[in-house]
């Protein structure tokens, strides 16, 4: 066998490309393909990133490691509740992190898909069974499905506002006494009603469901606008 040093050196690496090594359970020398050591960093969290936790999508209950509660192929817009461990699949101990969230923005995304992804507030995190938790979410947005046996990034995620304050324009287009508005808003907004021919309407009763989601109630069904910021 020719020495290591006379080897070139390969810059550009495949997912095929392979390293020899050694199998730790039978000392048997084998063959590690690059995209196999990529994916054994990415599941097992040896590589640290701040403020992401990754579980892996079971059908429960819920392991360590896990998380559970949507049906498999749910929408990740759809789902308010997970079953979750609080320790994730790299042995993290997650439960004092994802409690100080609590309030606060989360992404889930599919492993290496980020386009499958949902975006969250937490609204709760509670203690169920041990070292299992109940969380609560408000979903904001998002793309796609939850795969059973997928791996899933959990991380802390807020989109920045900008340098202005956030607005929201809701058309109410059939007659109603009754306004349900989900505007997203993170916040408890005020709101100016107007009717269909833009006269200001005064005497809605706004009730603030949570920080983004709110209703208006009125003496009698009309149409037109509410203008939040």
């Amino acid at each position: 066998m020719a020495r290591i040093s006379t080897y070139t050196y390969d810059n550009n690496i495949d997912d095929k490309d392979a390293w020899i090594g050694t199998e730790s359970s039978n000392r048997l020398t084998k063959q590690f393909t690059a995209e196999a050591v990529a994916k054994y960093l990415n599941i097992k969290g040896k590589i640290s990133v701040s403020g992401q936790m990754v579980f892996k999508f079971s059908a429960g209950p819920t392991q360590t490691g896990e998380f559970s509660g949507p049906n498999n192929g749910d929408s990740l817009s759809s789902f308010t509740t997970l079953s979750i461990s609080g320790t994730d699949i790299s042995g993290q101990e997650t439960a004092a992190f994802v409690q100080y969230l609590v309030s606060n923005n989360i992404l889930i995304s599919e492993q290496n898909k980020i386009d499958q992804f949902g975006h969250y507030t937490i609204d709760s995190y509670t203690l169920t069974g041990s070292n299992v938790y109940d969380l609560v979410l408000t979903n904001i947005g998002g793309n796609g499905n939850v795969v059973l046996n997928k791996n899933y990034d959990f991380a802390a995620f807020t989109i920045s506002s900008g340098t202005g304050d956030k607005t929201f324009n809701f058309t109410q287009g059939a007659p109603s006494a009754t306004w349900t508005i989900q505007h997203n808003l993170e916040k408890f907004p005020s709101a100016t009603v107007v009717d269909t021919g833009d006269t200001s309407v005064l005497g809605g009763q706004i009730e603030y469901i949570d920080n983004n989601n709110l209703t208006i109630t009125f003496g009698s069904a009309f149409a037109g606008k509410a203008f939040l910021n």
